[in-house]
């Protein structure tokens, strides 16, 4: 996966425990204020589609995954106080396994090499067997952002979760059509150029 990462012209960087914990303490403060703040949390309402809707697009309330309940691993609440059924926190590894996905610099391509780095990793991680989640609310936080960097010279992208896990439930996809070139925003067919 370093590899995968390296080639798209990011890094992969695998912290050891000490850093580990403080990433993800980090994160569990974005995660705090993530739910503490009206709009953030509005926003991840909106995200999720309850059964019975007719959308194909966000997050099904029954994929929405459990806590950890021992508090260790910070993962969204994408419900919070909605009226939704809640699965039981469960009781995740003791040490996770992460790794900070990051560039060199924060220009426009950057982001473009850490979105394809992104995905050569992930699909790395699933040809070997790997469940991967995405703990980034301390990078929704600029100052928990520059935290998880510390005083190193870089642009830290995204903290990715490692594990061996069941598998889960089948999510909906969208439409082949809503993926076609020339679909307009509004979900009418924009004319052929010229």
């Amino acid at each position: 996966m370093i590899t995968a990462a390296h080639t798209q012209g990011a890094r992969l960087e695998v912290p050891d425990i000490v850093r580990t914990r403080r990433l993800l303490r980090l994160t569990q403060t974005g995660e705090v204020r993530n739910a503490s703040h009206p709009g953030r949390t509005a926003e991840a309402h909106r995200w999720l589609t309850v059964p019975g809707t007719d959308s194909g697009y966000g997050i099904p309330v029954t994929a929405v995954g459990a806590l950890d309940a021992s508090g260790r691993i910070p993962m969204r609440d994408f419900t919070g106080q909605l009226p939704v059924p809640h699965l039981p926190a469960l009781h995740f590894e003791r040490h996770a396994q992460v790794a900070l996905l990051w560039t060199a610099r924060d220009r426009h391509k950057d982001w473009l090499r850490a979105g394809q780095a992104l995905q050569h990793v992930l699909l790395t991680a699933t040809s070997y067997g790997l469940r991967t989640s995405m703990p980034h609310q301390a990078m929704e936080w600029k100052d928990l952002r520059a935290a998880v960097n510390g005083s190193q010279q870089r642009c830290p992208r995204l903290l990715i979760r490692f594990g061996y896990e069941p598998e889960g439930s089948r999510t909906p996809r969208a439409a082949a059509y809503a993926a076609t070139p020339g679909k307009a925003a509004s979900g009418r067919r924009a004319a052929p150029p010229g």
